[in-house]
C-alpha cells in the first residue's frame, strides 16, 4: 500500500504508467473507491502517469469523525500533490471528484493543466435528499450501507447495462455496501453543502464536462449550466447513467484522452 500522511490520518494512492509523462489525478464518485477507474487504466497510462486515490472516508483512506467540507477533500488533493512533488497535473473527478475538481479549478487553478468533470453539478441535491440518508446511516451502520448498495444499481446504471453486466455491476456496487458508514455520512455531508453556481466563472483551465444522458442523479441540463457558466468549456454526452467511465468504457477514456492531450 502507498499511502501519504496527512495532518489527521492517511490517504491511500496508487501511481501507475510512464515517469516521464504528465500525471493524471483521478478522483472516485461518493460511495465507491479508486477501484471504479479500473476500466480506464490501458488506455489512461498509454499516455499519462495516473494518480489514484481514495477520498477520505473511503476505501483505504484516514475516515475522520464529524462532517466534511468538499474545500476538505480539495485540501487533501493539494497536499496528496505536495507530498509527491506534483508542481502541475490534469484532474478528472467524477460525480463527487468532480465537486472536488470544480473546488481546485476555482481555488487551486496554478496547480491544473486541464480539468475533467464527469456526470456532477454545481449543486447535488438538496438537504431533503441528503439528511434522511446521513440519518439512516448513521442510525442503522452497516445494514444500511447494504440497502443503499441494492438501490444505486438503478441510479448508477441503466437497466441495460446492469442487466447485461452484471459481474461489473457488483464488482462496483459492492465498494459501496464496503465503505465505511462514518465515512460516507461524512462526504454525504460535503456533497450536500457544496454549492458552486456562483463561483464557476472562476474556473479558467480548460475545462471538458461529461455527462450521461440516463442520469438521474446529475442530468445532461447540469452539466450544460457548467459549461455555460466557464469560458471556452467543452461538452460531451453519452447514452450512460450515473457512473457513464464504467458504462461507456473505450469511447469515455477516448474523449477524455484526445481532449487532454490536444
Amino acid at each position: 500500500m502507498a499511502q501519504v500522511k496527512l495532518a489527521d490520518g492517511e490517504l491511500d494512492y496508487r501511481l501507475q504508467g510512464p515517469e516521464d509523462k504528465p500525471v493524471l489525478v483521478l478522483s472516485n464518485s461518493l460511495g465507491t473507491d479508486r477501484h471504479m477507474w479500473d476500466g480506464q487504466m490501458a488506455a489512461f497510462t498509454e499516455h499519462f502517469q495516473v494518480l489514484r486515490y481514495d477520498t477520505r472516508g473511503h476505501g483505504q483512506s484516514l475516515v475522520t469523525p464529524g462532517t466534511y467540507t468538499i474545500e476538505q477533500l480539495g485540501g487533501d488533493v493539494l497536499a496528496l500533490l505536495d507530498a509527491l512533488n506534483l508542481d502541475k497535473v490534469h484532474f478528472c473527478g467524477l460525480s463527487m471528484g468532480g465537486l472536488i475538481g470544480q473546488w481546485l479549478g476555482i481555488n487551486a487553478g496554478e496547480r491544473l493543466h486541464k480539468l475533467v468533470i464527469c456526470n456532477t453539478a454545481a449543486k447535488i441535491g438538496t438537504q431533503d435528499v441528503w439528511n434522511p440518508r446521513i440519518e439512516m446511516v448513521l442510525g442503522q451502520g452497516a445494514a444500511a450501507m447494504q440497502s443503499l448498495r441494492d438501490a444505486s444499481i438503478a441510479r448508477w446504471f441503466t437497466p441495460a447495462f446492469a442487466e447485461a453486466n452484471p459481474q461489473e455491476t457488483k464488482r462496483i456496487t459492492d465498494m459501496l455496501a464496503a465503505t465505511s458508514p462514518q465515512g460516507y455520512a461524512a462526504n454525504c455531508a460535503a456533497v450536500r453543502d457544496a454549492d458552486f453556481r456562483e463561483q464557476l466563472a472562476a474556473i479558467q483551465v480548460p475545462l471538458l464536462v461529461i455527462a450521461g444522458t440516463e442520469d438521474a442523479v446529475t442530468t445532461p441540463a447540469d452539466g450544460q449550466f457548467i459549461v455555460e457558466q466557464v469560458k471556452g468549456a467543452e461538452y460531451a454526452e453519452f447514452t450512460a447513467a450515473h457512473l457513464s467511465n464504467v458504462e461507456i468504457g473505450a469511447p469515455f477514456s477516448d474523449r477524455v484522452v484526445e481532449f487532454l492531450l490536444r
